[in-house]
């Protein structure tokens, strides 16, 4: 296609689909900038956009703003004993020998909510010495790597906008020990901002369409678009094990989860998940749920106060299995979710968000009091009801999930370098270490333990420089 005929594409495209606002001062912009405002229209996935466009897409739009209101039941999820925990850790521990695992990060955010400058990724997420997000998650997968002997691939999905800063923020900081070989970086799709109002596509200047990246669920197309999964296939890769850069809690490879995964009396092997159990009914996490017989996690927006209040015969809330955002999936199943012919396309949803935008009638940037935008996305949660037996995993909140997603109060750096540190002092205590504690029970210490040091509280017994006690305030790093 020659520069003309896209010019022309681009512009028919945007006046056919009712956006003519997108290339209204087409004859006053200069070719550089004609050319790439074509671009952002050409990139547009039209098909799956136009239903949220325009008049034909209000009523769309207005679902969007008011919510699922599915009839629901609540899920169930495994809590295996002693004896199944062993046999999945040894079952999960040969398939990770094997080269056969994964770890995939969903980094694509900003660390804008916490007041920090550069991917989320970067953020501190450790209580004493500061490690970035991303080095927690290396040095998991370093000790994995010597533990098993064999070479474990990271996969990192970005967004546009920080996909370049988290190339070089991995780069000077020399992959934090690990081989760059064993990293593939890749960024995720993106969509159009949609006024939520008029269903027109927003712009963010007069030559360029406002974006957002494409959710999450994103993964799995931009796995196949930039060509990892073949190469994870290729290299012998059968599970993912996948988790978002938020939570330096997470296991980034757990052998009983993927033992359990991998067990047919449990899973297909195809997508199973972990939660734990929700702190409170408005709990901002998604909840595992049933709907017409099959899984599925519902989000918090979505899930209607009297059913989130809902409570069992034991007093415990009937919908209480929250999602922490990590889940196995079977390669071969991602290429068959890929699959244009496989009828397995992950749900598009819409979210309100408050988006600046530039106003073409006017030449300004306008900056919205009130949400005046729909956000589209989709959600890796939704690829369960394709499963053929999908495994929800019951796991501890205080072992495994303190995300940094607020700069302060409820999932915040503060709470979460508490956890880290109770997680740690349990840890210890676990190992016969005397760690003191204050008369409401808190740690009255600052413990670090790092990844490379332990990935659980048996690994620490063989430690020749454990303490026998940790002194009243005192900040230890093991």
């Amino acid at each position: 296609m020659t520069t003309t005929q896209g010019l022309g594409l681009a512009r028919d495209l945007a006046e056919r689909h009712g956006q003519g606002h997108l290339v209204a001062g087409w004859d006053s912009l200069g070719e550089e900038a004609r050319t790439a405002l074509a671009e952002d229209i050409l990139a547009i996935d039209w098909p799956v956009v136009a239903p949220w466009l325009g008049e034909e897409g209000a009523a769309r739009r207005s679902h969007a703003a008011r919510g699922d209101r599915a009839e629901l039941e609540p899920a169930v999820a495994l809590q295996p004993d002693d004896v199944q925990r062993r046999a999945a850790r040894a079952a999960g521990e040969a398939v990770l020998r094997r080269g056969r695992v994964a770890a995939l990060t969903v980094a694509g955010g900003q660390g804008t909510r916490l007041g920090w400058s550069g991917p989320k990724g970067t953020f501190p997420g450790t209580p004493i010495t500061g490690k970035p997000l991303f080095r927690v998650f290396a040095e998991q997968i370093r000790r994995a790597r010597d533990r098993y002997g064999v070479p474990i691939r990271w996969l990192i999905m970005t967004s546009p906008e920080n996909d370049a800063a988290t190339r070089s923020f991995l780069a000077d900081n020399n992959c934090f020990g690990l081989p760059r070989r064993d990293i593939a970086i890749f960024p995720q799709g993106v969509h159009p901002s949609i006024d939520l109002a008029s269903g027109r596509i927003l712009m963010a200047d007069r030559h360029a369409i406002a974006f957002n990246p494409d959710g999450h669920g994103g993964v799995l197309r931009a796995l196949e678009t930039s060509g990892v999964l073949d190469g994870m296939i290729g290299l012998g890769v059968e599970v993912l094990s996948s988790f978002q850069i938020d939570n330096p809690l997470v296991r980034a490879l757990d052998p009983v989860f993927i033992g359990l995964h991998l067990d047919a009396a449990h899973s297909s092997g195809e997508m199973s998940s972990k939660a734990v159990i929700k702190s409170q009914p408005g709990e901002r996490v998604g909840v595992f749920a049933r709907c017409d017989g099959r899984l599925r996690v519902v989000e918090y927006m979505d899930l209607p106060e009297a059913v989130a209040a809902r409570r069992d015969a034991d007093g415990g809330l009937a919908f209480r299995w929250g999602s922490i955002a990590v889940h196995l999936l079977g390669t071969a199943f991602v290429r068959k979710l890929v699959d244009p012919d496989s009828g397995a396309t992950l749900p598009l949803h819409g979210a309100m968000r408050k988006m600046p935008y530039f106003d073409p009638a006017t030449g300004r940037r306008v900056e919205p009091a009130e949400p005046n935008a729909i956000k589209l996305e989709t959600f890796l949660f939704d690829a369960i009801p394709f499963a053929e037996k999908s495994l929800v995993l019951a796991t501890d909140r205080r072992e495994e999930f303190a995300p940094i997603k607020n700069s302060r109060g409820e999932d915040s750096a503060a709470t979460s370098y508490r956890m880290q540190m109770e997680r740690a002092s349990a840890w210890l205590e676990s190992a016969g270490v005397r760690v003191p504690r204050r008369a409401d029970g808190s740690v009255d210490a600052a413990i670090e333990i790092s990844p490379l040091s332990a990935s659980g509280p048996e690994d620490l017994e063989a430690l020749a420089a454990l303490p026998g006690e940790i002194r009243p305030g005192q900040r230890l790093v093991i």
